[in-house]
């Protein structure tokens, strides 16, 4: 509980640390991601497993629900991210291209579209439906650590071990500006109105 600190649930099964944690979007669903190689979705107010989301062929990085909670979306250390069905755990696509880690994976705001990123320096753009790439990301001088959407889904931010945050048109992969300044690699970057926020 946010007011107490008080510790409601704990959500127990995983044979690996917990790399994520994610509520979906009408909080009654929880999903978490595992280095145990798998994802699991939980009932929030009980805390037990509904789901294992089994396939991927290593770590799980990174696991978030779809705007309308419907789909869940996996980043592994396999090179893939795949989108599963949360009602039966079926997995409906696998996004098979990065040369790399894929370190997370965000669906844009209308859900058609998901967002990778990379530890091959870049991101990409997918369709969800055919699992076709859309669009690369590339100029960051090294790993891509996160990979976010604007709230509009016109633009995106990556960030990366280079030191670097950079600004993308999300409809022609064009680099708008590149945000220098950090000493050391910069974790994640996410809109906010007006601005840009990016954390070492």
């Amino acid at each position: 509980r946010v007011a107490t600190g008080e510790c409601l649930r704990l959500f127990e099964g995983h044979l690996g640390l917990v790399s994520s944690v994610a509520f979906s979007p009408d909080g009654t669903q929880v999903v978490t991601a595992s280095l145990d190689e798998t994802a699991k979705i939980w009932r929030t107010h009980a805390g037990d497993t509904l789901r294992t989301l089994r396939g991927h062929g290593d770590e799980v990085c990174s696991a978030v629900f779809s705007p309308d909670g419907s789909l869940v979306l996996t980043a592994s250390v396999d090179r893939t991210a795949r989108v599963w069905s949360a009602a039966t755990g079926e997995v409906l696509s696998t996004l098979s291209g990065h040369g790399d880690d894929v370190c997370s994976a965000v669906f844009s705001p209308d859900g058609a579209q998901a967002l990778t990123a990379s530890d091959d320096t870049t991101a990409r753009l997918w369709r969800l439906g055919t699992g076709e790439c859309l669009r690369v990301f590339a100029g960051h001088g090294g790993v891509v650590t996160s990979a976010m959407f604007s709230p509009d889904g016109w633009q995106v931010i990556t960030a990366s071990r280079d030191h670097t945050a950079k600004l993308w048109c999300a409809a022609t992969g064009e680099c708008m500006s590149t945000l220098e300044g950090h000493e050391d690699q910069v974790s994640s970057a996410v809109f906010a109105p007006d601005l840009v926020v990016a954390l070492e």
